[in-house]
């Protein structure tokens, strides 16, 4: 290590916020992750629905990779892949993921476990006839974890097909790509505190219904 080298156990930061109680927190998970989104997204963060996704191979290889929520409910939470990427062939394999929300600045982490299966085609069908033209094209052009000659061949490919679906024209929905549901069977909201004296509470479903718990930090 040079003297210009950065050393990372000396970058510290305190966490300063008010103390989350569990009589403060919505009985219901995704009402409380309703409620954190919200002011996540007030905070101005840059892409607040941005997630790290992992996934794992049947024998316990993990993976992990930032994707974009594009939706949530009580059914659960939704992105977009190619189903031939890498996350859609380990979740076919293996179903059990895990979401993290890192909200840095405001200090704050949601971490979801569940389990994911693909949407209806008639919901995935709506979302891709929702997005940008470009990113309509881009998700025909690019065969998601693929080896790739070169970047002009990628380059290629979107060229030939922005000419084949010009601006203005409907642009099939690629039967390789889609949604993603994952189903939670556990959700931990972490709220970050002095002396790493954090608040982890978790909604753990039991039966049917969700109990609430607090996590040593």
């Amino acid at each position: 290590m040079t003297d210009q080298d950065i050393d990372p156990a000396t970058m510290r930061k305190q966490y300063r916020s008010e103390i989350v109680h569990e009589d403060g927190l919505a009985e219901d998970p995704m009402r409380q992750f309703a409620e954190w989104f919200q002011q996540a997204a007030d905070s101005h963060l840059f892409e607040p629905n941005a997630m790290v996704v992992s996934t794992a191979t049947p024998d316990g290889r993990p993976s992990s990779r930032t994707v974009l929520l594009k939706q949530f409910d009580e059914r659960g939470f939704v992105f977009y892949t190619n189903y031939g990427s890498r996350k859609g062939r380990e979740i076919d394999a293996n179903a059990h993921v895990a979401l993290l929300f890192p909200w840095h600045p405001i200090s704050r982490q949601v971490i979801v476990t569940g389990t994911a299966s693909r949407t209806g085609r008639d919901e995935t069908a709506a979302y891709f006839r929702s997005r940008p033209h470009g990113s309509q094209l881009g998700a025909w052009a690019s065969e998601q974890s693929r080896v790739i000659a070169s970047r002009a061949e990628l380059d290629r490919r979107y060229a030939e097909l922005a000419e084949r679906y010009p601006e203005g024209e409907q642009v099939p929905v690629p039967p390789e790509w889609g949604g993603i549901r994952v189903v939670p069977d556990g959700i931990e909201f972490w709220q970050g505190h002095e002396n790493r004296l954090h608040d982890r509470l978790r909604y753990v479903l039991e039966d049917g219904k969700w109990r609430l718990e607090r996590l040593c930090p």
